[in-house]
This record gives C-alpha cells, sequence and structure tokens, in this order.
C-alpha cells in the first residue's frame, strides 16, 4: 500500500493533493488495534483509516469509528458484519464476504458431490462462523447430514495438528480447510503426513503461492479448491493482460524486494487502487460524509479483477465485491473453471432454485 502511494504521489497525487500514508502494527491483537485506532484519530488526525486488517480486530474498533464519525473503509477482512450500513455507516468491508464465499463452495458441492460427507476446519470467531453460516444458507436440511465433523481451532494456538486428525477419524469426502495463512499451511502439510486425500477446498485469504502453498508443500497442494475474484500473480495466462503488466511494471519500480509469488501485493494493490478511485470521484469535496457517500455508490472494473467481476456498491449494499469463480491449484498456478457465480444470497438462491 505505502508504495502505491508512493506511485501516486510521484505522478502528482489525486485531485493536487498528496497523500500522507501512515501505518501502525497493531500485532493482530484487539486491544492494541483499539491503542493504534485511537493514535491515528485523535493524535495523528486522521483523515480516514483504510484496509485495517483482521475480523476481530476490526470489530474491538467499529463502534469507535462511528462514534467518531471516521471513515473505516475498505476493511480487510471477509466477515459480513462490514456491510451494515444502517448501523455502521462509516464501515464498509473490501473483498468479497465469507458468507459469501461459503456459498459458493457449497453450491459447487451440490452440484457436483451432492452425497458428500464434509469435514470443517474454522477458526472460532467472526471469520469461521461467517464461512458455516454461509455453508447452511445453501446446504440448508442437508447441512445436518452432509457435515459429520465441524472442529474450531483458536487464533494463537501453535498448531492445528490434532483438529486435522480428528476430522480425518470421521472421514469425510470433502475437507473444507477455513483458517488464516500460517494454519492452512499447517493443514495441508498434516494431511499429506497422514496420506489423506480428500477433496480439499481452501477460504480465499489462504490462497498465496508464496505465503501458503509454497511452505505447505506444492505437491501436497495440488488439487485444491477454492474461489477467486482477482488475478493470480503467479498465473502466466494473465501475462498479456494490460492490468497485469501495469502491475508488474509498478511492483519492479516501487517494490522490487517483494516476494513476486505472493498473492497479498495483488490484493493490497487492488484496495488501493479502489481508494484512489473514490477519493478521486470526491473531487474538491473531500469531507469524510462525502467519501462514504461515493463509496456507497460504486460501479466500476479494476483490471487486476478477474474479467468480469465488478466493484459495485449502494447506499444499502457495502459489499464491494460479490462475484467468485471457482479455482483448483495445478502445482504450480490457480485455474478457473465453471462460471462466475455471485455469491450475494438472492443471486444463489435463484441459481439453485
Amino acid at each position: 500500500m505505502s508504495a502505491y502511494f508512493r506511485m501516486i504521489n510521484d505522478s502528482g497525487g489525486i485531485n493536487g493533493r498528496k497523500i500522507n500514508f501512515i501505518s501502525y502494527d497493531d500485532a493482530y491483537s484487539p486491544p492494541k488495534t483499539v491503542e493504534q485506532a485511537r493514535k491515528l484519530v485523535e493524535s495523528e488526525d486522521v483523515f480516514l483509516v483504510f484496509g485495517p486488517l483482521g475480523t476481530a480486530s476490526n470489530a474491538a474498533i467499529q463502534k469507535y469509528m462511528n462514534t467518531m464519525r471516521v471513515p473505516q473503509l475498505f476493511v480487510a477482512t471477509g466477515a459480513s458484519r462490514w456491510g451494515d450500513p444502517e448501523h455502521f455507516p462509516w464501515t464498509m468491508g473490501w473483498q468479497p464476504t465469507y458468507r459469501a464465499e461459503a456459498r459458493v463452495y457449497a453450491t459447487y458441492i451440490l452440484e457436483h458431490h451432492p452425497s458428500a460427507k464434509i469435514g470443517l476446519l474454522y477458526q472460532n470467531d467472526d471469520l469461521g462462523k461467517d464461512y458455516l453460516l454461509g455453508l447452511k444458507d445453501v446446504l440448508r436440511d442437508n447441512y445436518e447430514k452432509m457435515v459429520i465433523a465441524s472442529v474450531p481451532y483458536e487464533v494463537g494456538m501453535p498448531t492445528i495438528d490434532s483438529q486435522v486428525v480428528a476430522i480425518k477419524a470421521a472421514n469425510p469426502d470433502i475437507f473444507i480447510n477455513i483458517t488464516t495463512p500460517k494454519y492452512a499451511a499447517q493443514a495441508i502439510k498434516k494431511l499429506a503426513e497422514l496420506n489423506w486425500h480428500p477433496i480439499q477446498i481452501l477460504g480465499n485469504v489462504s490462497t498465496s503461492v508464496g505465503a501458503v502453498l509454497k511452505p505447505a508443500g506444492l505437491d501436497n497442494s495440488k488439487g485444491i479448491m477454492s474461489a477467486a475474484y482477482q488475478m493470480d500473480v503467479t498465473d502466466p495466462q494473465w501475462d498479456s493482460y494490460p492490468g497485469m503488466q501495469r502491475f508488474r511494471t509498478f511492483m519492479e519500480k516501487y517494490y522490487p524486494e517483494a516476494d513476486k509469488s505472493d498473492g497479498m501485493a495483488m490484493t493490497a494493490y487492488n484496495m488501493s487502487t479502489g481508494l484512489v478511485e473514490v477519493l478521486k470521484r470526491c473531487g474538491n469535496n473531500l469531507t469524510r460524509e462525502n467519501v462514504m457517500k461515493v463509496a456507497g455508490n460504486l460501479d466500476f472494473e479494476i483490471d487486476t479483477l478477474r474479467p468480469g467481476i465488478r466493484v459495485k456498491t449502494s447506499p444499502r449494499d457495502f459489499y464491494p465485491i460479490e462475484q467468485l469463480r471457482m479455482v483448483r491449484f495445478t502445482g504450480h498456478n490457480w485455474e478457473a473453471f465453471g462460471p462466475i457465480i455471485d455469491g450475494h444470497a438472492e443471486q444463489v438462491a435463484a441459481s439453485s432454485n
């Protein structure tokens, strides 16, 4: 993000203004998030808080940001609580919600493996629980019958090996891995050690080839499925696309030391592109109220999202990205298959009826 804003400032800023980007580390700890957010808002007098990471940490500051009327914009977590303009008009997410993503997986499972038994490993917080709700939205009465193992883990645990062993004991056909990157890599590795080969579905937050699949072992990761909304930085199929060429040129100039296989850089690039678009559209009316008004009326494409996927909001819909496509890991990169699926509840219901 800081590299992106350096590029924007080098090219003259936005409507003649430069971005002063301040970044504090909250160590992924909610009490620390509260402390840092207060410092940013009350000492640094920031205009808005952009892309703060983590479900529990953002939940800890959501009321505060709304009381202070400071935008908590494009929150970097897919919990569905970031799209509640009625109660939290100053908070908006970015990525597809975990619930919408889980609906996509459930739609796929019902279509291709309707009699499968499912084992779930999930983080015991809003992140994990949102996925469970999304699966229930689509599987409905079949949920209890199909899900034969559902095992939570707590953030901060050193390892989730025993959870994986417990799920394997139930012998499901499909293993759904709803974890953050460190635990996702551990789980994939553990399955390989146990010589257990179910159909594997991996949450989108943990699909980075560099940060997750390489540490887990590329061979161990082959065949894993997920759902994607942005281009995969490791996939040569995007090399000829102007958006990817611009991204690579930017990375080369502004962030050359980055791991080229880490998809998180692309996520930050796309979110930053979204923020710059909002600020551009504010023109000279640069108030916090106008930022949220503009953010609540978006409809545009980013050329490093997968073709056909749009950033779209309305005053009542604070979920910018709701479309995903199923992808499968080849051992080298993520290959898309099937149509774009809209994870919006009404859309899924319509397509599964």
